[in-house]
């Protein structure tokens, strides 16, 4: 008859099975498989000589009840009451729940719809307006034209800045992009654009049609008013 196997010690976190164990298993399976318990360990980071990581993040949750909101109001004095949580893990416990409370009373940022150069323009308003220097920037837009991110590409001088082509469609096809909007600013309060504003627009342009990539528009910004180049029939 085989003889019994007793435990002698709590297995540490080492000694489980690696899909077991709760960074792993975020890992294999993501942050939604695992308990609160698990989540809280994997914050926290180690346990004590005695007591695994698990086991303390457990006893600190069932102290309060099984309850994220109990957790939630405990200051960094109170958790480091509890062996194995020192100031450092106790703060980190106490900003993780402050994040999930900002999260929370966060208001949702609304996606917005460029359907129109006027739309592009007040967009670009907080970037481009009082800017003494020329700067290029994109809209990225989605399919159905709402805006994805807008992203500043160069600064130049008073009368030109430069574009680099292939970093701007990387970025597009990085962000998956399917069309974009072109637009500079003028220092000099004169929106009509040069010869070489058309003919890097043309060339953009052609450049995004290979790869399947509209550009929609290429405002000229200054801070009073705008040039459009798909409202003047230019795109």
């Amino acid at each position: 008859m085989a003889s019994e196997i007793y435990a002698t010690a709590p297995l540490k976190i080492q000694d489980w099975a690696p899909e077991d164990r709760p960074r792993e298993k975020l890992l294999q399976k993501g942050a939604a498989t695992l308990t609160d318990a698990e989540l809280l360990a994997v914050l926290i980071g180690s346990g004590t000589r005695n007591t695994s990581v698990v086991v303390l993040a457990q006893h600190i949750l069932k102290t309060n009840g099984n309850s994220l909101q109990e957790l939630a109001k405990r200051s960094v004095q109170e958790l480091q009451r509890f062996r194995g949580i020192g100031t450092a893990k106790a703060i980190a416990i106490v900003c993780a729940m402050e994040l999930t409370r900002r999260r929370t009373d966060e208001p949702c940022r609304k996606k917005e719809l460029v359907n129109s150069s006027s739309k592009a323009y007040k967009l670009l308003q907080p970037d481009l307006t009082d800017k003494s220097i020329e700067e290029f920037w994109i809209l990225l837009l989605n399919r159905a034209n709402y805006l994805i991110k807008k992203i500043q590409l160069s600064s130049g001088g008073t009368s030109r800045t430069i574009v680099d082509a292939k970093f701007l469609f990387r970025l597009v096809l990085d962000h998956q992009a399917v069309s974009i909007i072109l637009a500079h600013n003028h220092p000099s309060g004169n929106t009509t654009p040069s010869t070489a504003d058309i003919a890097l627009t043309n060339s953009l342009d052609k450049a995004g049609k290979l790869l399947d990539i509209a550009v929609l528009d290429h405002i000229i910004f200054t801070d009073r008013n705008y040039f459009s180049f798909s409202d003047e029939g230019l795109l």
